[in-house]
């Protein structure tokens, strides 16, 4: 059936691609642009060819240095439409054909001064706009971003958390699928999306309740990461420099250009920046009868170097036809390290045995992305479209470690010890949609995709004996992981002034094999499921707004989850997967509201979900040894209301509110132990932005978590606060920026686990404050980058 699909998907391709275009007489347009109050011609403005019959655009071009352009059009049914940055847009109707040319005399155009204080306020300001199926985040200069990543970014985003391992939720759930520029991307995996630049992020959608065009992955929902690629004619860029504490240095150049079929584009960047941590943390066995406390504490860091280069085009075949093509390759070269002391002791709270754990690890993170994909309009109707896409990606990583266990006094033995691990990640995937108009008020969208995702990791343990190193058969194996998803969607769409709906049915079929090659271990699953969607959104007023959506969603396990292998994060810490992991499937049912009351917003969400089978690490404690391993847990439901608000009071200051409500309910049992528990939750965000004289500008960023209760222990509340203030000089062009992130060093995660068994108390202050000075330059027509203070991928 799969090969069935896949030669109906590359027929339909070469079939539409070799499409007939109509045959039909050209002239040449030819003239000048200039300012109207300086007579300077004007390079770079934007001519385009419009149809009088259906408003689509026919051809277009740039001008040059002196101001002058060229176009051929296919036919003489047209008009003209010349167009600048900051400047009136010119329509123009009447000329003369002479010989199959349209000679024009210099066409004058005028700044628009309204036109270009809008901008500057948009360009600014971070807005959430509101679509039928999900909510759009533009990210605008967020100060508290600058010199920072995506994660950075994504903290700023309503209804996503970042905790300080770079774990994102959404809505509490971290069940969430990462997409970049609307795909699946090795570049958006828990290992490498804090890799990305925060300038490199145009917007950011947050998708709760996907539609059936999306991937079913994640049962939260879908945040989807878009790239900025410059779209402005010519040749345009800007380049950064970038200084921190911790070491925080890098340079960054971005240039693009654009003619009137090709548009080139490209990203660099090198840099280094060090991560630093504090813990410490206690352990306690009470299944002994004379249970004695492990106390833990200790610092650790890493440094890391960062090497990326982004290229890609796209090509304009002509105005029907269009493919791109984009890579995006990066190496990191890491070195971690971490000094650990434990000390045991009695009931009297005296030491009786203490050690000391060092512990370095050298790494190297080859990582690369190609994407080929070719989108064919329809003449007649420019919102028809076909599109074909392929993606393929690559995350590897070769690491080394070294262990040194030095008892200091006690019954703590010494212990020496190696760890190899050989990742690698290929993903590969091939997709095509097709969207069909019917009329102006509903739409046909359907598609087909196949995605392959191949894992191997390769992973040796060493002990040092008498003899040398000598290899642990205890932890030491080679795990392959290969999934397989064949989908194939259709929604329809319904949309008329007020009232708006949107139905969807997905199918997919998994096919997933694992082996561990160490025990001979093979389990293959084959399953299929259907996923049905339904959007709608009703305008009351224009200023108030109804949504309502459901959506079925699944969240497979992944490698990691099913690798029954042993893998030890340090002596007295282990990790396992299980094998027979099912995987989770979530129904959510949503209503949002939105608000708008002259320069204030209000939107409210009321959703609930209910989850089958919950994945939940399950923890215990064997003689201070903690071991992990995931379980299927019974059924959760969770009702929530998220609140988001924004007002400017006066003109230079500028308040954002979010917050979000849980109450959450788990039941479950494993091996006759209750996991029942219900509890609340919530979490909020203020954002103060403030304009100053003299082109300065502030923002302050409080972010507080409530206490979290979880399966086996609580997670303690916590609050932090970021800075950030820039000034810019030359009309923008250049920009000096300065921001703190964590400024009272407060952003600690605290987790209790206090059950009959064991118990745990672990304290983490990871990245914490981070101060970073940078300077951002744009030419051409590019803007100052605002700074890519971390690597881009």
């Amino acid at each position: 059936m799969q090969i069935k699909l896949l030669f109906l998907l590359l027929t339909t391709c070469l079939s539409l691609n070799t499409l007939a275009q109509k045959s039909q007489s050209s002239i040449l347009v030819q003239g000048k642009v200039v300012d109207k109050s300086t007579s300077k011609p004007l390079d770079y403005a934007t001519i385009a060819l419009v149809n009088k019959e259906d408003k689509s655009i026919l051809a277009g071009g740039i001008t040059d240095s002196e101001g002058t352009f060229s176009i051929k059009s296919p036919h003489t049914n047209i008009y003209i439409e010349v167009s600048f940055l900051g400047y009136n847009t010119v329509v123009i109707n009447d000329f003369k054909i002479t010989g199959s040319i349209i000679s024009l005399p210099n066409i004058e155009v005028q700044p628009d001064q309204e036109m270009l204080t809008e901008v500057t306020v948009t360009a600014e300001k971070s807005k959430t706009t509101f679509e039928l199926d999900k909510r759009v985040f533009n990210v605008g200069k967020d100060l508290t971003s600058a010199g920072g990543n995506a994660l950075d970014v994504l903290n700023n985003v309503p209804s996503v958390d970042v905790n300080i391992e770079g774990q994102i939720s959404l809505r509490g759930n971290t069940n969430v699928q990462i997409l970049i520029n609307g795909k699946p991307s090795v570049m958006a995996s828990a290992n490498t999306i804090g890799t990305i630049a925060a300038d490199m992020i145009e917007k950011v959608e947050v998708i709760t309740n996907p539609s059936a065009k999306y991937d079913a992955e994640g049962t939260t929902g879908i945040i989807n990461i878009v790239l900025k690629k410059e779209d402005q004619e010519g040749l345009n860029g800007s380049v950064t420099l970038n200084v921190g504490h911790p070491t925080n240095r890098s340079v960054g150049l971005s240039l693009n250009r654009r003619t009137n079929k090709f548009n080139l584009f490209s990203q660099l960047g090198v840099g280094k920046r060090s991560l630093l941590s504090t813990y410490n943390g206690e352990t306690i066995d009470r299944q002994k009868t004379d249970p004695k406390p492990l106390f833990n504490s200790g610092s650790g860091g890493r440094d890391e170097q960062f090497y990326n280069v982004i290229l890609g085009t796209d090509y304009n075949i002509n105005p029907l036809n269009v493919i791109t093509l984009s890579g995006h390759f990066a190496y990191e070269i890491e070195d971690e390290y971490a000094d650990t002391h434990y000390d045991r002791r009695d009931a009297n709270n005296q030491s009786i045995g203490a050690s000391d754990r060092n512990e370095a690890t050298e790494a190297t993170n080859p990582k690369y992305q190609y994407d080929l994909s070719y989108k064919k309009s329809f003449e007649g109707n420019k919102d028809r479209s076909f599109t074909a896409s392929f993606v393929g990606s690559y995350f590897g990583k070769d690491q080394s470690s070294e262990y040194t266990n030095t008892a200091v006094f006690g019954d703590f033995n010494d212990l020496f010890q190696r760890t190899t691990n050989d990742y690698s990640q290929a993903n590969y995937s091939f997709q095509t949609d097709y969207v069909h108009p019917f009329s102006k008020i509903s739409e046909l969208e359907s598609g087909i995709k196949y995605e392959i995702n191949d894992i191997s990791n390769d992973y040796e343990l060493l002990d040092q004996t008498n003899n040398g190193w000598v290899s642990n058969p205890d932890f030491t194996n080679l795990f392959n992981y290969d999934q397989r998803v064949l989908a194939a969607y259709t929604t329809y769409a319904y949309e008329l002034q007020k009232f708006g709906l949107k139905v969807g049915l997905r199918i997919e079929n998994t096919n997933l094999n694992t082996f561990l090659q160490t025990t001979g271990e093979d389990n293959n699953i084959n399953y299929n499921n259907v996923f049905p969607s339904v959007h709608s959104s009703y305008k009351i007023s224009d200023e108030l707004s109804l949504q309502m959506g459901y959506s079925k969603r699944i969240h497979r396990p992944n490698m990691w989850d099913l690798n029954p292998f042993t893998s030890i994060s340090d002596n007295l810490n282990r990790r396992s997967g299980n094998p027979e992991l099912q995987p989770e499937f979530t129904d959510v049912v949503e209503l949002s509201a939105i608000q708008i009351w002259g320069l204030a917003t209000l939107s409210a969400s009321l959703y609930h979900s209910k989850t089958d089978d919950v994945v939940t690490r399950v923890i215990s404690v064997q003689d201070s040894l903690t071991i992990t391993k995931p379980y299927n847990l019974g059924t959760s439901n969770n009702t929530g209301l998220e609140l988001n608000a924004s007002v400017d009071p006066l003109k230079w200051w500028s308040i954002a509110l979010d917050g979000n409500w849980v109450s959450f309910s788990r039941t479950g049992t494993l091996e006759s132990n209750d996991f029942d528990f219900s509890n609340t939750s919530w979490s909020s965000q203020l954002t103060n932005k403030f304009k100053f004289p003299f082109d300065i500008e502030a923002e302050v960023r409080v972010d507080y978590q409530s206490k979290v209760e979880g399966v086996q222990g609580i997670s303690d509340d916590r609050i932090y606060a970021d800075f950030g203030v820039k000034k810019k000089f030359m009309k923008g062009r250049a920009v000096v920026n300065f921001s703190v992130r964590d400024v009272f060093k407060s952003r600690k995660y605290i987790n209790i686990s206090d059950q009959d068994t064991f118990y745990r108390y672990n304290e983490r202050l990871r990245g914490a404050q981070q101060a970073v000075l940078g300077f951002s330059y744009g030419f051409g027509k590019g803007d100052a980058m605002e700074f890519s203070g971390h690597k881009m991928f």
